[in-house]
């Protein structure tokens, strides 16, 4: 198996692991409904995907504090 003759340099091996960095996922808005979903999936706001409803969505409760 080969082996490096000299070693590479920290610069070098930076700019390598440059673009190692987390990216935000790609929201698109749901066509029905306008809310941001994440492309390719049914829409967790409305279940909607494709102009069908795929899911059901159970109403939220919402508890508000008194």
């Amino acid at each position: 198996m080969a082996l490096p003759k000299r070693r590479h340099s920290k610069s070098r091996r930076d700019k390598r692991r440059a673009n190692w960095r987390i990216k935000a996922p790609d929201l698109v808005p749901c066509p029905d409904c306008r809310a941001l979903r994440l492309s390719h999936r049914a829409c967790p706001a409305c279940g909607n995907y494709g102009g069908e409803s795929v899911v059901e969505i159970k109403q939220r409760v919402h508890r508000g504090r008194s």
